[in-house]
């Protein structure tokens, strides 16, 4: 298929036309007195929205070159939302000034390199005034008034603000649909991962369905254990130690080692709480890196040169509590090194900034809260999927 080109003046009369269709579009969704746009997908029931990315990326022209003009926008609206996660209207509406008026002084004969750079200054000189107003602390009020904003509504931004003092700076706000009406939210303190008991004879509290242990000793590897007799130097040294109970954090536990641990507990001489290691492959191992650092553990790993009969006292990490359900594991308050947590959570907010891949981002993210802050979940029911 053959191209089109345009030229000076209709090529910026085109795309102009493109970055008003869709800035126009989105900016209705501005600021607290915002209004909500539908959106129609084709399929299922309309989306109503007030964010200005979702609108901006639904958003497309026929004429190819006004669409141009659309999608520099978009590009815009995305990107500010791949980096601060809020701002997309506000950043769509500055873009289209910022095009409305460099096209009106190029069109009057100015150079468009030095429109340029003249933008280049200003933005530098607001950047820098814009900082020197923001670097008092935010306060929870003013978390609210934001969130109240977002979401056109008080108490939902009361409700966020809530889940963000919880969480921390760090900490990971998730939101869940729920079966009933209204709006709740649940929190976790500590690092909490979806994986559970190996066995339900490991239960400490049978009407709850869950292991629970205080000051627990926290054995890590990244081996299946099917043998007693990799683990068994280590539980004799508990033992002369006083204690008769540990949990085993693995990637699994089966056959003989399984059944001689359920029958200690069932017969109360020693008490074994194994839990399966959460992730896959490289993530994996990270993660339980993180775990042997949160509660001062070392990982026993082959690729360490370490076998699971090698394991000394001076390996197993500890923790205020542990509570183990069938699906999660909850380490609260880990006894690991301050400096080392500080050290780990820095290393990865460094992965965090070098990545390109959402998904990576995402996992890197969650990983940090669990050390750092927490997790807030944010339920939400209503009538009707649309609302």
């Amino acid at each position: 298929m053959s191209k089109q080109i345009l030229y000076s003046e209709d090529a910026r009369h085109k795309l102009l036309r493109g970055v008003d269709t869709l800035a126009n579009a989105v900016k209705i969704t501005l600021g607290p007195k915002g209004r909500n746009v539908v959106l129609d997908r084709g399929f299922g029931a309309p989306t109503i929205t007030k964010d200005g990315v979702t609108v901006a990326k639904e958003i497309e022209v026929e004429d190819k070159f006004e669409n141009a003009g659309v999608e520099l926008v978009k590009e815009v609206a995305s990107k500010t939302n791949d980096d601060v996660g809020d701002g997309t209207t506000t950043a769509t509406v500055l873009a289209q000034a910022i095009a409305r008026e460099g096209v009106k002084n190029v069109t009057a004969g100015a150079n468009p390199v030095a429109v340029k750079r003249g933008i280049d200054k200003c933005v530098d000189a607001i950047v820098k005034e814009l900082k020197e107003k923001i670097s008092k602390p935010v306060t929870d009020n003013e978390i609210a008034d934001v969130a109240s904003i977002s979401a056109n509504d008080k108490e939902i931004g009361m409700k966020i603000a809530e889940a963000m003092k919880t969480v921390g700076k760090d900490g990971v706000i998730t939101v869940e649909e729920s079966p009933s009406f209204g709006m709740e939210i649940e929190t976790v303190q500590g690092m909490r991962f979806d994986k559970g008991y190996v066995s339900a004879y490991m239960v400490t509290n049978t009407e709850r369905m869950e292991a629970e242990y205080s000051d627990p000793q926290i054995l890590i590897t990244d081996k299946k254990i099917s043998s007693i007799h990799d683990i068994l130097p280590l539980l004799e040294k508990i033992a002369q130690g006083g204690k008769k109970e540990i949990v085993i954090i693995a990637d699994d536990v089966e056959g003989e080692a399984l059944a001689t641990f359920v029958v200690n507990k069932l017969r109360g001489t020693f008490n074994v709480l194994a839990v399966k290691a959460p992730g896959f492959g490289d993530r994996r191992k990270e993660m339980l890196q993180d775990i042997a650092i949160l509660t001062g553990g070392t990982v026993i790993t082959e690729e360490m040169g370490r076998k699971l009969d090698s394991a000394d006292l001076a390996d197993l990490g500890s923790a205020h509590k542990i509570i183990v359900t069938k699906e999660f594991t909850t380490i609260v308050k880990g006894k690991g090194d301050e400096q080392m947590i500080k050290d780990r959570v820095a290393q990865i907010k460094n992965a965090i900034e070098k990545t390109d891949s959402d998904f990576d981002k995402e996992k890197l993210q969650e990983r940090l809260a669990k050390l750092a802050g927490g997790v807030a979940i944010i339920r939400v029911g209503a009538a009707t999927e649309t609302e």
